[in-house]
């Protein structure tokens, strides 16, 4: 597929998804979210939309109460679409997980107590699962062990440089106070551990909202849930979620860029578009051609003129 920018296709690309807080039985979160059903639109959203991600990185509350009947359901969603997709799954443990079903039914051992650190190559991109959880807790933490082991990790770089998938995400959360009690506690150790390395983003959930910022010069994105989110300008509320507003986040990443973009979950009315039937057409057309039909103005195409695109070679209408 030629380009149609300044920038060729990613590298790599990514399908982030955070917090869908299953319940087993089929049960509704909060007697009113169906959060199986939100999962399942947004995977049937990815598998018809065309992009084929490397990975599926969940970064936590996979279960909302660690019920090893939420595990398993959550399986029998995500790998048949993974597999369709040729992409890896990547589990993340969240404050509402429990590590021995965590361990036990989403990687088939006798499972641990253990933080439930991995690591993962796509290609060469290195994503690492870090399990910032404290167990009977929802704030987070890092053990030294666990900071001496990522140093060890990050000693090595990887050829495309890597991502690191948390819960609890490394930022400020100024729109939601009660979230400054749940944060990740001392994420001074964790900077300097990552500063100066090859880590290039930190992927993270746990807020229930999209926010972007940066940790020790490296980017971070959060992924809002698809369970539910949060309404971030509720007066006079300590926190106020929503059963709206749910998405998903696509990471590409490129030689020196990573672009996230936020796919709300859900169907939608297109009030405007343009097929794909001529792509092919567009694709042979010079830059000069392309900017004359789709940029320009007064061009046909976006006076709501005849809005065929022109045989490659002939050239711009001035008249239009």
């Amino acid at each position: 597929m030629a380009q149609l920018g300044q920038y060729p296709d990613p590298q790599h690309v990514i399908a982030h998804i955070s917090d869908t807080h299953f319940l087993a039985n089929d049960a509704l979160l909060y007697g009113t979210v169906d959060t199986e059903a939100n999962l399942v639109r947004a995977l049937e959203q990815l598998e018809r939309s065309g992009i084929r991600p490397e990975a599926l990185v969940f970064t936590g509350d996979l279960a909302d109460l660690g019920e090893p009947a939420a595990y398993t359901r959550l399986r029998e969603l995500v790998d048949p679409v993974a597999a369709r997709l040729g992409a890896e799954v990547i589990w993340v443990m969240g404050n509402h997980d429990e590590r021995l079903q965590y361990s036990q039914l989403l990687f088939g051992t006798e499972g641990s107590e253990a933080p439930q650190d991995r690591v993962y190559d796509i290609g060469g991109l290195r994503i690492i699962s870090l399990d910032t959880t404290v167990p009977g807790y929802h704030h987070g933490s890092l053990t030294d062990e666990q900071l001496e082991w990522l140093g060890e990790v990050l000693a090595t770089p990887a050829p495309h440089g890597t991502l690191i998938a948390v819960h609890h995400p490394p930022i400020p959360t100024p729109l939601v106070r009660a979230m400054q009690m749940l944060e990740l506690q001392g994420q001074d150790r964790l900077a300097a551990v990552v500063r100066g390395t090859d880590v290039r983003g930190i992927l993270g959930g746990h807020l229930h909202y999209s926010t972007h910022s940066t940790f020790a010069g490296i980017p971070v994105a959060v992924a809002a849930a698809t369970c539910y989110t949060m309404n971030l300008t509720e007066p006079k509320r300590l926190y106020s979620g929503a059963n709206s507003g749910q998405s998903m986040t696509i990471v590409s990443v490129y030689d020196e860029q990573i672009v996230h973009s936020i796919v709300p979950i859900g169907e939608t009315t297109e009030i405007t578009g343009f097929p794909d039937d001529r792509l092919d057409e567009i694709e042979r057309m010079t830059l000069e051609e392309q900017l004359e039909m789709f940029s320009k103005k007064l061009s046909p195409f976006n006076t709501g003129g005849e809005a065929d695109v022109p045989a490659a070679g002939a050239g711009p209408d001035e008249d239009a």
